[in-house]
């Protein structure tokens, strides 16, 4: 029993904490940063004023978590971001691929509390920041609303990953908050502000049940009435829900930090009335056995402050590609801005551009200019509001927190602040690492000295060599172009062959397309083309280049829209080539092509994007002379994804060899502890987190069984049941061998095994 006495006042309990880093938010973001930072050894405390993990893409208000492939429906290739929120969408596809955001919460919390490393406060808000002087932060305050204790957080280095800066906020960092002119960074695409508005707004979003029976509803009396006079109101689709519904979105016009919750309370306005309206209008019948089964309780925030670092990331990044001496992480969804007045706009409920493929994104954007130990994290890192716009979704995000927590890691271990680990002399020690855990970032090449993988004689018992895939049973309609990307040998001509069934006698366009740079996938040029007449039937037709390209690049054999005529597509899919088709993505305001009003200094070009599996087959065609694509020291080159200058980075076995193996030898014996293999997860395919299912819980080109053994045949490491793109295997104690073999299993007869890389450390 307790009992006190009458007190004038008491305190809460408080508990003292001493870190080595502190991170505020336990969005995405927040969690990467504190996995990355926690598996170098640092000791970290996230604080989470929630009481789940993952911020927006949370089962409190489920939006999928999306990034540079947006919705495989732009033509960045193999984009998908790599590295541990890799790692963190693959655990979610294995158990997780109908996309339920409740076990999507799990997942995060897994993670976290695998981790010895971290301690998790949540339901835990920051409310106080103590500094030692004017540039340094010394502790935080937290207060936890379930316990009634007050923590007071200490340590040498801090991330704010909150999504509105409050640690940065309060300790007097530069920020932004709002649209900036387009003279200050050159930008065409700024908002013109009176008209289109400041900020992104908020979105709610309800789910719905079909219950079997007719469900009467009466809405609450706060609800809206006039959701038939909405301008947006066009947007419903019946069946929609979840964030489909992106576009109920309202708070543009106002301080999207101070009046959040009265944004709240009109998006509530907004939800109810619209379900009042699906309901009682008479105008959806079909909506009789359908209930509401739920409505988020706090809005997704899409913007607020934005926080300036030592560079500002601005449209022109974007849209030329400009490569930074710094650059730690990529993005590529669009530049997608939304008008202030959200579900209220005249506007349409988004202006999205696209650039031509990936950005990089400089490590100076990731910490604060003003303070010497506070890194940024999440939508508040330095952008213009321009570039926020595609640097906001939560994957690209996510991508970037990896980089601040190997960040914080080697500024703990060199006693560095963050501004000096962004000098040319210290950055390269920030991108190896990243780079050693799948980062991908683009066009950057390092070697790794320290891999003894690269002093090593590489063999394998086979290797692929292209030419052509075998024919199935399946055709593809034209409905759309179709195009086989190969990385052709620059300068030569090629004959392509096909068969095609023509319903009616017609023609037939072919052209052989590339690239105008090696920075990315759209091809924007024609090297070559010919019409074939084509007579009613089946029939082979061979297309015959009598013009190469002369940049190094992929290739894009393509077959032109014709709905009267059909191509044969084969079951055979190989790492590192694909179909993509001059199709329709509305959703990413893809419509097979964009032509952006000339004055806003955004590129015109066509969109080629893939189909997703089960859909996507390659073409079943044959080539006249091989391509030597899939050579064993790919293996080497230090890269774990296929690039747009033509290299599939890739070794891949011959597709009837079911047991391949890979043998590095060495001329004296070296010792190992450590080896990594980065197998193909198809950074293609979108992941999306939530609401949308996907067809397998396993990426199909992953090796899921292989064994290990040194030179006298022992078995060093054996593993079944593999679903992750990098593994990394830690031997008990150090070996010494001048042999490694390294045996696959080959788990689908259309799929042969392959890798992108393998490294071998002390």
């Amino acid at each position: 029993m307790i009992k006190s006495e009458f007190s004038s006042a008491r305190d809460n309990k408080l508990m003292a904490l001493n870190t080595d880093l502190v991170v505020i938010g336990g969005g995405l973001s927040g969690v990467c940063v504190a996995i990355t930072a926690a598996r170098e050894n640092l000791k970290v405390v996230l604080i989470q004023d929630r009481p789940v993990l993952g911020g927006n893409a949370s089962s409190e208000i489920r939006l999928w978590a999306l990034g540079a492939t947006s919705h495989m429906g732009n033509n960045n290739r193999w984009s998908r971001e790599g590295g541990l929120i890799n790692e963190i969408l693959l655990d979610n596809l294995q158990r997780n691929k109908e996309g339920n955001p409740l076990i999507f919460d799990t997942i995060l919390l897994e993670k976290i509390y695998e981790e010895k490393n971290i301690t998790l406060l949540l339901n835990t808000a920051v409310y106080e920041t103590i500094k030692i002087d004017d540039r340094k932060i010394k502790s935080v305050k937290a207060f936890c609303s379930q316990n009634s204790t007050t923590y007071n957080v200490a340590a040498p280095y801090f991330c704010d990953a909150s999504g509105d800066g409050i640690v940065a906020f309060q300790s007097g960092a530069s920020f932004r908050m709002g649209a900036e002119t387009s003279d200050e960074f050159d930008e065409g695409f700024a908002p013109n502000i009176e008209d289109y508005g400041n900020l992104l707004g908020h979105s709610l979003y309800l789910y719905t049940k079909d219950l079997g029976k007719p469900v009467s509803y009466t809405a609450p009396s706060f609800a809206i009435t006039n959701a038939e006079d909405l301008p947006r109101i066009k947007n419903y689709q019946l069946g929609d829900h979840g964030c489909k519904l992106w576009w109920v979105e309202y708070g543009g016009r106002l301080d999207t930090v101070h009046e959040s919750e009265d944004i709240k309370l009109e998006l509530w306005k907004v939800v109810y009335g619209i379900w009042d309206y699906v309901k009682n209008s008479g105008k959806y019948p079909e909506a009789e056995n359908l209930t509401l089964e739920w409505v988020g309780t706090i809005p997704g925030k899409r913007e607020s402050r934005r926080f300036e670092g030592d560079y500002i990331l601005s449209q022109k990044d974007i849209v030329e590609q400009r490569d930074h001496y710094d650059a730690v992480a990529f993005g590529g969804w669009a530049m997608d801005l939304h008008p202030a007045d959200g579900i209220y706009s005249k506007h349409n409920s988004c202006t999205q551009w696209h650039g031509k493929g990936v950005y990089s994104i400089p490590y100076r954007c990731y910490y604060s200019k003003d303070l010497d130990n506070l890194f940024l994290a999440g939508r508040i890192i330095s952008a213009s509001h321009v570039a926020f716009g595609s640097s906001r979704v939560m994957l690209t995000c996510a991508h970037g927190a990896q980089a601040v927590g190997k960040a914080a890691a080697i500024c703990l271990e060199q006693n560095l602040s963050p501004r000096d680990l962004s000098q040319k002399e210290n950055i390269e020690k920030l991108q190896l690492a990243l780079n050693r855990d799948g980062q991908s970032i683009p066009r950057l090449d390092i070697t790794d000295r320290e891999d003894l993988a690269q002093l090593s004689h590489i063999s394998a018992s086979s290797t692929l060599v292209f030419n052509g895939f075998t024919p199935g049973e399946e055709w593809y309609t034209l409905k759309f172009g179709i195009a086989q990307l190969l990385p052709l040998n620059l300068n030569e001509n090629y004959s392509f062959e096909f068969e095609v069934e023509a319903e009616t006698d017609t023609t037939l366009e072919i052209q052989l397309k590339s690239s105008a740079l090696c920075s990315h996938f759209t091809p924007d040029v024609v090297v070559d083309g010919k019409t074939f007449n084509l007579k009613k039937g089946k029939q082979k037709i061979t297309f015959n280049t009598t013009e190469a390209q002369n940049i190094q690049h992929y290739s894009y054999c393509c077959i032109l829209k014709n709905e009267k005529v059909k191509v044969r597509l084969s079951d055979e899919r190989i790492t590192g080539l694909m179909t993509v088709q001059n199709k329709v993505n509305k959703a990413v305001s893809n419509f097979g092509r964009q032509d952006p009003p000339k004055d806003i200094a955004v590129d015109s070009f066509e969109f080629w994007t893939p189909e997703r599996r089960p859909g996507g087959k390659n073409l079943a065609l044959t080539l006249n002379k091989p391509l030597p694509i899939f050579e064993v020291n790919n293996l080497l080159n230090g890269k774990v994804r296929p690039e747009s200058n033509g290299n599939t980075n890739a070794w891949v076995a011959e597709i009837e060899d079911k047991t391949p193996q890979v043998r590095l030898k060495w001329e004296k014996p070296v010792t190992v502890k450590t080896v990594k293999l980065y197998f193909d997860c198809d950074f293609d395919h979108a992941l999306e987190t939530t609401l949308m299912g996907h067809p397998e819980d396993t990426i199909p080109f992953v090796v899921d069984e292989y064994k290990i053994k040194d030179g006298s045949g022992t078995i060093l490491k054996e593993v079944k049941g593999n679903f992750q793109a990098i593994n990394t295997l830690t031997l008990d104690s150090a070996i010494s061998t001048d042999v490694l073999t390294f045996e696959f299993s080959k788990n689908d007869r259309n799929i042969p095994v392959s890798i992108f890389k393998i490294s071998v450390f002390e």
